[in-house]
């Protein structure tokens, strides 16, 4: 395996294992963060989910530049910065897992075809991983 790839992989890993991450994006000078849950890695791209219908699709669509992180006990946290490629290109594994875990949390979908449903991956992405200690220890990717 190369770098970037164990890199995607600690990545996800990492979100997988929490509940919940966070996800930032900006509207104009005004910050936006909100829970997000669905991270799958396939094809060295990590893919998203989220709907065309919520606040987020509309911000990242203006401005796809983003921020996430998450928090895991014992293991400090992770910091992922990057834009938003919302080309949706994500296999139908990819969409069932996305369709599956929404509907899970309460979403209503028609399916994983639902055309509301959509996929986004990350481009110009850099990531860390923190400790409380004030290390940012690099990812490569």
């Amino acid at each position: 395996m190369t770098d970037r790839t164990d890199s995607l992989e600690t990545i996800v890993g990492y979100l997988t294992s929490v509940p919940a991450w966070y996800l930032a994006t900006c509207e104009g000078d005004q910050p936006h963060v909100r829970p997000f849950s669905f991270a799958a890695l396939e094809d060295g791209r990590i893919w998203f989910c989220t709907a065309t219908t919520k606040d987020v699709y509309r911000e990242l669509t203006a401005n796809p530049k983003f921020e996430l992180t998450a928090w895991k006990p014992g293991s400090g946290w992770i910091i992922v910065r990057g834009k938003a490629d919302l080309a949706d290109g994500a296999s139908a594994e990819v969409r069932q897992a996305g369709f599956e875990h929404m509907i899970a949390l309460g979403e209503h979908h028609d399916g994983p075809n639902a055309p509301e449903l959509t996929f986004f991956s990350m481009t110009d992405a850099a990531a860390w991983l923190c400790d409380i200690d004030g290390s940012w220890n690099p990812l490569p990717l």
